[in-house]
């Protein structure tokens, strides 16, 4: 056997190194977000205020706030999810339920992983390609969402289709064996159970959605608007964009440093609070499941 020579004094010592190790790795990355954290809330709370939430930027965006850019990436976040969520739910019981084993079913797996490794600027490109120029569309939330709805799409197939692989058997062949079709099966059974790990993918590609800069600025961001998207077709701001635009192409960047780090903690909250409500809206999914 290949632990044959070894003692328990040196098994209890390399579980030791081991665990030491995880703990110290762990310790790392919470010491290095808690400090950006800590960085960020140091630097951007001081100009927090309703005033800088709610009114619009004025003044070469050296004041004001960032109402039309909080809309517009609440509005590219959530219409992305209305894209990336049935194409890659779809997907997922696709792959997970009826593919076969075969050249459709790697080609497709093969496509899938690619998507996930690809840059966002190519997304940012194809995007102006396809729906700005092509399609007609424009510069506008729209192009913006479907845009980051093909980005996230890979994430979203992903861990649906892992969710659905991780859903015992059985329920399959209990539903079966009541009578129902291979879709009744899928639809009443396979996917409530595992629509709580689903949701995953959801909170992960809201998140990514919410802090893409590329794919927005070929594809929907506008440098500056005094009013709100009146429609899908319309330009808007984003916050990614907005701290781009501050840090790097404004006039005065070293006197708007107080809204560049203002808004990157609000983006930051933004985004957490957009995960929030999925986890919870997942856990009360979960709640009472014993399996």
């Amino acid at each position: 056997m290949f632990l044959s020579g070894v003692t328990l004094a040196d098994r209890q010592k390399r579980e030791f190194l081991a665990l030491s190790l995880i703990k110290i790795l762990g310790l790392s990355f919470l010491f290095v977000m808690g400090t950006l954290v800590i960085y960020l809330i140091y630097q951007g709370a001081g100009i927090i205020s309703w005033d800088f939430l709610t009114q619009f930027p004025r003044d070469s965006m050296t004041a004001g706030g960032i109402w039309p850019a909080v809309v517009g990436t609440f509005g590219l976040a959530v219409g992305s999810m209305f894209v990336s969520l049935p194409l890659g739910f779809g997907a997922a019981v696709y792959l997970a339920e009826y593919a076969r084993p075969g050249p459709l079913l790697t080609v497709i797996r093969l496509g899938v992983n690619n998507l996930a490794g690809v840059p966002s600027v190519v997304f940012g490109l194809f995007g102006l390609a396809i729906f700005v120029g092509f399609l007609g569309f424009g510069r506008s939330l729209l192009s913006g969402c479907l845009t980051l709805g093909i980005l996230t799409l890979p994430t979203v197939t992903a861990a649906a289709e892992e969710a659905l692989r991780q859903t015992p058997a059985s329920f399959r062949e209990a539903a079966l064996a009541l009578g129902a079709n291979r879709w009744q099966a899928i639809r009443q059974v396979i996917l409530p159970a595992a629509l709580p790990g689903m949701l995953t993918g959801a909170i992960l590609a809201l998140g990514r959605a919410a802090g893409e800069t590329a794919p927005v600025i070929f594809t929907a961001s506008a440098a500056f608007t005094m009013a709100n998207p009146e429609s899908v077709f319309s330009e808007v701001m984003a916050l990614p964009t907005h701290i781009f635009n501050l840090a790097t192409n404004g006039t005065h960047i070293e006197a708007t440093r107080p809204q560049q780090f203002g808004t990157c903690l609000v983006l930051m909250v933004l985004v957490l609070g957009l995960s929030l409500i999925a986890i919870i809206l997942r856990a009360r999914l979960r709640k009472g499941r014993k399996w």
